[in-house]
């Protein structure tokens, strides 16, 4: 019998950890979450148990007379370099992280993106003047852009998700270099996939960058992480990743002229 895995590339009730990562970004920042967690119980346990001792050796029962002593040069020095070299440990992976976030490689696909009051527009912006030849016919290419928005909760279909499912999703290929570029028309929205690592701020009159590399195929779901008005909690986005194969068929039928 064949089992597959079910991954949880949307929010569950009572949920309290991660989605399911799908991207190296993603994981990475899971794995710094799973080490600063370790370093915060190490940390909570630490001052808990001195505090704890604090309490029961200084109360008036035990010591009547209160001692004198004001400073200690040891634990002064203890106390200041300690959390220092726990800070550097910290760091170094957070910069890390970072960096590579910011990181571009040279992409394979550029999708534009564009946050409305309050829905989402998208433009494939790589195939505009470009063709190909099937049965020695040769085919072009137009550009590719649609609105995306909400799905009412009278409209959903059975499986779908309320306030998550959306008329037109993103089609996307696993296992390439994706650049998004964010853009928003009147206010400033927020274009957030957790499944992915990705939240990128849509500004009007500004550009900003993204990249992704998507690893398995699934659906992704995403809402506006900006406060943007009314309508806020109700301009959801899904990513829907396929194989290259699929991708590139899926292009050919809605570009082709």
């Amino acid at each position: 019998m064949l089992l597959t895995k079910i991954f949880a590339d949307h929010p569950n009730t009572w949920q309290l950890y991660f989605q399911d990562s799908a991207t190296p970004i993603m994981e990475g920042i899971v794995n710094l979450h799973n080490d600063l967690m370790f370093f915060l119980i190490v940390i909570a346990i630490f001052v808990i148990w001195m505090l704890t001792r604090t309490l029961m050796l200084y109360i008036k029962s035990n010591n009547p007379i209160a001692s004198n002593i004001v400073h200690g040069t040891a634990i002064e020095i203890a106390w200041t370099v300690t959390p220092s070299l726990i800070l550097m440990m910290v760091a170094i992976p957070s910069f890390a992280l970072l960096y590579s976030m910011d990181e571009m490689v040279d992409p394979s696909l550029t999708l534009k993106v564009i946050g409305h009051q309050w829905y989402w527009s998208y433009e494939y912006c790589d195939y505009i003047d470009s063709g190909y030849i099937s049965n020695n016919k040769l085919f072009m290419l137009k550009s590719l852009n649609y609105d995306s928005y909400m799905v009412p909760e009278e409209d959903l279909e059975l499986g779908q998700l309320r306030l998550l499912e959306v008329d037109n999703r993103v089609l996307l290929p696993v296992e390439s270099h994706i650049r998004a570029i964010v853009t928003a028309a009147d206010v400033i929205h927020s274009w957030a996939i957790p499944s992915l690592g990705v939240k990128c701020d849509a500004i009007p009159g500004r550009l900003n960058q993204i990249g992704m590399f998507i690893k398995r195929e699934g659906v992704y779901y995403g809402q506006c992480s900006e406060i943007c008005g009314v309508n806020h909690g109700f301009m959801p986005i899904v990513i829907e990743a396929v194989n290259p194969k699929n991708y590139i068929n899926w292009i050919k039928a809605k570009c082709t002229v």
